[in-house]
Order: C-alpha cells, then sequence, then structure tokens
C-alpha cells in the first residue's frame, strides 16, 4: 500500500467589498486542467496538473484556512463552522472565507486588498497521481483529503487567486482593461 503524504500547492487570493464589516475574501485555491512548473533540475522542468474531478469524494470536512500553511499563526476561518466556504465548479476550487475580526484577520484582510498578498495555496493528501515520463507531468486525478487552504505570499500555482473586492467589480476592471488594450491597439493601427 502507497504511503500518502500531505502535499502543499499555491493559488491567488483577495479581498471582497461587502457592505457589512464582515473581512470576506475570495479566490481560487486549486485551478483544474492547469500544468505548472514545480521543479527545475539541471535545465529540466517538471510539471503537475490537477485533474478536473480530482476532489471528487475528498475529505472537505473541516478545512482551516491559515496564511502560509502556518501552525503558529490562528486560523482566520474554517469549514466546520461555515466561516469558510468550499466550492468545487468547473474551473477549480472556488473559497469564500469570512476572516476573524482579530488583529492577525485584520493585517490578513488589509494585506490581499493592497494586493501584497494575492495567492493561495492548498496543502492536500494524494489518493491517485500518474507520471509521465515523456512530458514529465505528474498528474493529480484523485485528492484523498485537502488539508487547508492559505493565503500565501509564494504561491506553487501562479493561475490561483484571491481578492477582497467584488467579482462584479474584478470583471468590470477587467473587461474596461480589455477595451483599452483594443482602443490602443487601434490607434496604433490608425497611425501606421
Amino acid at each position: 500500500m502507497k504511503k500518502m503524504e500531505k502535499e502543499l500547492r499555491m493559488m491567488e487570493i483577495r479581498s471582497a467589498e461587502t457592505e457589512s464589516d464582515d473581512l470576506i475574501v475570495k479566490g481560487y485555491a486549486i485551478v483544474f486542467d492547469q500544468p505548472t512548473m514545480l521543479y527545475e533540475h539541471n535545465g529540466v522542468k517538471y510539471y503537475e496538473v490537477i485533474e478536473r474531478g480530482a476532489l471528487d469524494g475528498a475529505d472537505l470536512k473541516d478545512v482551516p484556512f491559515k496564511y502560509n500553511h502556518s501552525d503558529s499563526v490562528m486560523i482566520m476561518a474554517r469549514t466546520r463552522n461555515k466561516t469558510l466556504e468550499l466550492i468545487p465548479d468547473d474551473k477549480g476550487l472556488f473559497i469564500r472565507a469570512n476572516l476573524a475580526k482579530t488583529t492577525t484577520g485584520k493585517d490578513l484582510y488589509e494585506l490581499i486588498k493592497r494586493g501584497d498578498v494575492d495567492k493561495m495555496s492548498f496543502a492536500f493528501t494524494v489518493e491517485e497521481d500518474e507520471y509521465d515520463r515523456e512530458t514529465r507531468a505528474r498528474r493529480i486525478k484523485k485528492i484523498a483529503k485537502l488539508w487547508d487552504v492559505s493565503a500565501v505570499d509564494t504561491p506553487a500555482y501562479e493561475t490561483t487567486s484571491i481578492y477582497a473586492r467584488s467579482y462584479f467589480l474584478a470583471e468590470v476592471e477587467k473587461e474596461t482593461l480589455d477595451r483599452e488594450k483594443r482602443r490602443r491597439e487601434l490607434l496604433l493601427r490608425t497611425y501606421e
């Protein structure tokens, strides 16, 4: 029988503006089917992919929200008391956390809101995986247990996110930036 070990991976996080004084942060702790380079040794790159469906049947009963996976920092939210929601969707594992209104919780919220901390990580135990020697890619097919999700300084997976504003406002900002980029491209073509 293969021994299952706890592993860590990183994603993006942001705070979400609310009408109450709650410290709400949202983001993706896991993004499915996105290869990420985990290691490079002597110029050879090694990748990992969390497959869509890897969370099916995973133990998500008591998952804490932490900072940098640290056991020396207070837990900020938790699924057990419903201050942390874990929502698997087509993209990955979406999280919504109502951070504790402690000094640490307020500090973390402010760092997320300012963008100083903007990625997430997850600690997990693999139940089933496979490795492709040609592509040097490990595919995580099934996660047995999710140990925690964390706001982190340095992620393994750059495609993760966390934010401290509404999803809608973030989408509006992206659309505005896209329109501005297209406008500049049209102007450049006009003067060519």
